[in-house]
């Protein structure tokens, strides 16, 4: 796959990387019941279909998602092994109970059981997962401010080697670039959610940020995979049960633009999971997406939007069938 320069940074990764956070298991926002020798099949996969990196999270599993990335890249010499991706904020006790935390020690205790259980000496880019957290059972300790000064001082210390920034609106941007200049963000972005574009967008434009989209394919929606029947037999601890969009009256509507994906990849041999992501990539801002994948069919069955460009008319066809607010 060809390579983008992720904004001022010099990381220079595809347009896909493999996103870890189905593969993490059971927890508040997990997937359902996932094995994890699927998961690891799935990474070496996306690995050797060439996306030179991946993105997990501490909280994607309370650990696990993290654990399952290392057993999947133990085997792999280090100078072909991808990216890694982490983040830090989100946290937890023998209780495992999620909560939010941005303050300085706390940041520092998450990055080093992250190296512990990711196996390595320093990670390539780490991010702040939430600056806020509206699911937090009480008030954050720390601030964006203190945060992102110790993402600092911990690429200064080699800890890290590159420093970003999740879900973050403009004003914490901001905050950030007043203290040290931020290498990317991270956020949701698909043809279901768009809100990226009115202000976030043109301000890593103006300012260089790297922009990785998450859930192109708004977290499985837009597969052309998922049914009816399927999303009626999701798992009691797949949090997607409870998202709007896999609920009436959002439902109709965007299973009628699913069948127009899947019938403009089949113009092109793609799938409509192909079209959302390549839909994503038109952006000139979005430097790359992060795809999950559960099974190494999975990774194969996304893999090609990375070469993958949507016509004009078809990117009018898609605009035109998008539902309206």
């Amino acid at each position: 796959m060809q390579t983008r320069q992720l904004g001022r940074t010099d990381l220079h990764i595809t347009a896909i990387g493999f996103g870890a956070w189905a593969i993490g298991g059971e927890w508040r926002f997990g997937w359902g019941p996932q094995d994890d020798t699927d998961s690891i099949a799935a990474i070496r996969q996306a690995v050797s279909r060439g996306m030179n990196w991946i993105d997990t999270a501490p909280a994607y599993g309370l650990g696990h998602s993290e654990e399952v990335v290392a057993s999947a890249l133990a085997d792999i010499p280090r100078a072909d092994r991808p990216y890694v991706f982490t983040k830090c904020s989100l946290v937890w006790g023998e209780d495992r109970v999620v909560t939010h935390d941005v303050s300085g020690p706390s940041i520092r205790r998450e990055v080093e059981e992250s190296l512990r259980r990711l196996q390595m000496d320093a990670i390539d880019l780490y991010q702040i997962h939430w600056p806020r957290w509206h699911s937090a059972p009480a008030p954050s300790p720390g601030s964006v401010a203190e945060a992102w000064e110790t993402l600092a001082d911990l690429k200064q210390q080699g800890k890290v080697r590159h420093i970003g920034v999740s879900n973050f609106t403009v004003n914490d941007l901001e905050t950030a670039e007043a203290i040290a200049p931020v290498g990317s963000l991270q956020p949701p972005y698909s043809m279901l959610r768009r809100g990226i574009e009115a202000d976030l967008l043109p301000y890593c434009r103006d300012k260089n940020i790297g922009v990785l989209g998450y859930s192109p394919m708004l977290s499985g929606l837009l597969t052309g995979a998922m049914t009816r029947e399927r999303i009626a037999a999701l798992a009691d601890s797949d949090w997607r049960r409870n998202n709007k969009e896999f609920q009436e009256p959002q439902l109709s509507a965007n299973l009628v633009l699913v069948d127009l994906l899947r019938a403009i990849g089949a113009r092109h041999g793609r799938s409509a999971g192909e079209v959302a992501i390549a839909w994503t990539l038109r952006h000139p801002v979005v430097t790359a997406a992060i795809v999950g994948g559960r099974s190494a069919a999975q990774v194969d069955g996304v893999v090609g939007a990375a070469g993958f460009t949507l016509s004009s008319g078809e990117l009018a066809e898609i605009e035109h069938a998008l539902p309206r607010a």
